[in-house]
């Protein structure tokens, strides 16, 4: 499991720039990201396979688009609950806090992507624990997992 893209913006509700590394600070999010500050959605997750798909329907989409901060790949998010802790590259370590979420009314990115899938696929977190990371870093489940699946040597092995 590895980071496929970091991304930010500086204002929410739209999508995000590609960026190759970037600095999480604890109970507050991502450096420069709109995003971060005292709340339980400081960092949001995307999975590379979802925004690939949604690319297969026929939408124009890459990383960032979804405005999601991180994309990966490898990790079914859907499985994972809140109360998961996971470590991005080296030191920072992010709780789960949130699967999905509500959107009362269509952003730019909706109207730019045609579709919004972090409603349905993307989870929030927050940070315990800051440090940089890279695109390319590891990910690994830290501590009890309340996904589903079990953990073997710090790494969630997804299970049907």
């Amino acid at each position: 499991m590895k980071i496929m893209s970091i991304a930010v913006s500086k204002k929410k509700g739209t999508p995000k720039h590609p960026i190759s590394e970037v600095r999480l600070i604890e109970n507050h999010g991502i450096h420069g990201d709109a995003h971060a500050g005292p709340w339980h959605r400081q960092v949001s997750f995307l999975a590379a396979e979802s925004i690939e798909r949604a690319r297969a329907r026929g939408l124009n989409v890459t990383f960032g688009d979804f405005a999601e901060n991180i994309a990966t790949r490898g990790m079914d998010w859907t499985h994972v609950a809140p109360g998961a802790r996971v470590r991005l590259g080296d030191t920072a370590l992010v709780e789960i806090t949130q699967i999905g979420k509500e959107c009362l009314k269509k952003c730019a990115i909706y109207y730019r992507a045609g579709d919004c899938i972090m409603p349905r696929e993307g989870v929030f977190g927050r940070v315990l624990k800051g440090g940089t990371i890279h695109t390319g870093d590891g990910i690994e489940f830290a501590g009890k997992s309340r996904g589903s699946g079990s953990i073997s040597g710090g790494k969630q092995e997804m299970t049907a």
